[in-house]
């Protein structure tokens, strides 16, 4: 992981001098900034007590009133909303793939299997979308360091046009993750196959 990780904060580094790298705008690392403030909080006696006991009650009454999952609220509260609303947007599919498998009548098995697909999906769309994420920061990494490397990314006037090229493309996204599910359903007769325990 270290060669990743070295070419992503130094390709942000290099596009944004004052603000870039694990920390800035574009790598925020909320996880990595909730330990170093932890961290820094119990070694130098300066721990911010307000958002720990705030942090506890809120834990404690999620408990109380029985909410299905306080750590995915937790995790929540932590994470930039671009994550957070991606996480919402996946929710939403998948409980329209849910009520339509439940609408079609389709028995355990056949549920089992649109789940199978579903996750494997969207586990795909993530893997690449990660990969051309590296993929990305090799490219502006090379091309800092070696001249004459085009920005090949980068069309003249598409600046404006590629922010609205993004709706037609979640639109094909959500279309193949409520379809390719439901098209692996399969015939009732099929045995189950094996689920994931959660």
């Amino acid at each position: 992981m270290f060669f990743p990780l070295y070419v992503l904060h130094n390709a942000d580094l290099a596009a944004n001098p004052l603000i870039g790298g694990f920390g800035g705008p574009k790598l925020p690392a909320p996880q990595a900034g909730l330990m170093a403030a932890l961290s820094q909080g119990i070694v130098g006696g300066e721990m911010a007590w307000p958002l720990v006991i705030v942090g506890i009650a809120m834990g404690i009454s999620m408990i109380l009133v029985k909410v299905r999952s306080p750590m995915l609220f937790a995790v929540g509260m932590y994470l930039p909303l671009e994550t957070t609303f991606a996480i919402f947007v996946g929710g939403l599919i998948r409980g329209w793939v849910d009520k339509r498998a439940a609408a079609r009548g389709y028995n355990a098995a056949q549920k089992a299997r649109v789940e199978n697909a579903g996750m494997l999906s969207a586990s795909g769309l993530i893997a690449g979308e990660a990969l051309m994420g590296l993929f990305i920061a090799t490219a502006v990494f090379a091309r800092d360091r070696i001249q004459g490397i085009p920005e090949f990314w980068a069309v003249p006037g598409m600046s404006g046009v590629a922010s609205w090229l993004a709706i037609p493309v979640l639109v094909v996204l959500v279309a193949y993750l409520v379809l390719v599910p439901l098209s692996n359903a399969g015939d009732p007769d099929e045995p189950a196959p094996p689920t994931a325990i959660m």
